[in-house]
């Protein structure tokens, strides 16, 4: 079952290091982040705590690339 995108709004997300990115993934740049969602990127990964969609703007299976690859996944 799929979920609309505005149903994960709420959900809670975890960011998962990767070590690759397939073609077919979606693959956000950090420097695309608005600076709030930036924010809440670098607190997650620094304290390894969820998140919710809605703090960050993308989607469970969205990808994240600064000098690392991180997945968004639902907790």
């Amino acid at each position: 079952m799929h979920m609309a995108t505005s149903e994960l709004r709420g959900s809670s997300l975890k960011l998962t290091r990767i070590e690759s990115v397939s073609a077919d993934e979606t693959v956000h740049h950090v420097d695309q982040l608005e600076s709030e969602a930036l924010d809440t990127f670098y607190e997650a990964v620094g304290g390894n705590r969820p998140i919710t969609a809605a703090e960050i703007g993308l989607d469970a299976g969205d990808v994240i690339v600064g000098p690392e690859y991180y997945r968004v996944d639902l907790v």
